[in-house]
């Protein structure tokens, strides 16, 4: 069981019977009261975020919560292909909506976590930095950097990003997969 000083961000657990997530948590003391910790939760199934309040005598269950590293295989219709690290002839699908907007960012080989709650699968964990291809970049234009200099490219998974104007096609960048926003240049073209 955790208690109140354990919902540090990162932690997850069950709250009516479904897994939570912390992702932001302070505590907080009013004159003459206990103290209590104030914090932002993401259910981990809707992804939906909420506010949440613990006090020194609750006691919260911890979430049974697994990652397993698979391989995103293919994507076909609204269907995820994923297969077991190793063993691609264990494979499983998983609909859209589990996977969610981290369908923007896999690419055909990549290695993922699958995020595993009491035998199912409920999401897919990307890494935070991935590499990527730039498969269209519109040409640069003198004068452009009046507006802010930024212009819109796509990735090799279809997703487009704003990158800073010197990235060009077959550039390999490297994309915040939790933001969507461009990090830096890997290589150029």
């Amino acid at each position: 069981m955790l208690g109140m000083n354990d919902m540090l961000p990162g932690v997850k657990f069950i709250h009516d019977g479904l897994p939570f997530e912390v992702i932001s948590a302070h505590h907080y003391k009013r004159e003459q009261r206990r103290p209590v910790m104030q914090a932002k939760v993401r259910n981990l199934i809707t992804g939906r975020t909420m506010d949440q309040t613990f006090h020194t005598h609750h006691q919260i269950e911890e979430a049974p919560i697994e990652l397993r590293p698979v391989q995103f295989v293919y994507a076909h219709r609204d269907k995820f292909v994923f297969a077991e690290v190793g063993d691609t002839s264990k494979r499983f699908e998983l609909p859209v909506d589990v996977v969610g907007a981290t369908a923007n960012f896999l690419k055909t080989g990549m290695e993922v976590n699958a995020v595993d709650f009491d035998g199912t699968i409920i999401n897919i964990d990307l890494p935070v930095k991935v590499d990527y291809t730039v498969t269209d970049a519109p040409p640069n234009v003198k004068g452009d950097t009046q507006s802010g200099g930024n212009k819109v490219v796509i990735i090799e998974t279809g997703y487009e990003v704003k990158t800073p104007l010197f990235i060009n096609t077959g550039d390999v960048i490297k994309v915040n997969t939790q933001t969507g926003e461009y990090v830096e240049r890997v290589n150029k073209a």
